[in-house]
């Protein structure tokens, strides 16, 4: 997991362990290139994670990790900061992984959304295996991702309007949500990527 100095980044972390993972919070970029899997948590303000995530140094080990193929996860924040850019930050460029743009929550809903809410799947990602048909999830963001190219849309929420919840591209899964906070079967999603990652590992 990488560790920028943002927020409180321990609670995936746990998650993950909890799950069976040997999940290490580090900026070490050695550490990291070795890693099998690469997680990006994020929480706060969109130009305050990409400012920090650059002043570390890490913005290459993002790119990296995700050209090598290897599982890749981001949350919350960390999805967001994927994306080209967030009416949160005008200015501040996002990594521009996946192409679209953060934009604030609906006029006339409470900002944020910080909540249970249900997700609607989109597809049948190996990342929601043992799930129910429209698992609850946590979410805690005044600001959803807009992405260009609907089909990396893994799976959306509805509040004021269909929203975005997770995307896959590639090697790439981020959600909007908090499967660390979302009780079993947000751990559930934690230990199906535990899980990707072992599938992939090279064998020892």
């Amino acid at each position: 997991m990488l560790d920028y100095g943002i927020g409180n980044l321990r609670s995936a972390q746990k998650g993950l362990q909890f799950v069976g993972a040997d999940a290490q919070l580090t900026n070490d970029k050695k550490l990291i290139a070795e890693a099998h899997a690469v997680v990006l948590p994020g929480v706060g303000n969109f130009g305050a994670c990409m400012t920090a995530l650059r002043e570390a140094d890490l913005e290459d080990s993002v790119h990296d990790a995700i050209d090598s193929g290897r599982p890749f996860l981001g949350i919350c924040v960390g999805m967001q900061m994927l994306f080209d850019k967030s009416e949160e930050s005008p200015g501040v460029a996002g990594l521009g992984i996946v192409g679209g743009e953060i934009k604030w929550l609906p006029e006339g809903v409470q900002r944020p959304q910080m909540q249970w809410n249900r997700l609607n799947i989109k597809n049948h990602d190996v990342l929601f295996a043992g799930l129910s048909e429209n698992p609850w999830m946590y979410f805690v963001h005044s600001l959803s991702a807009v992405a260009h190219d609907q089909s990396v849309i893994a799976a959306t929420c509805s509040y004021g309007s269909e929203l975005l919840a997770a995307v896959r591209v590639r090697n790439i899964f981020a959600t909007q949500f908090h499967p660390e906070k979302s009780a079993a079967e947000g751990l559930q999603i934690l230990e199906n990527f535990v899980n990707s990652c072992v599938a992939v590992a090279p064998a020892k």
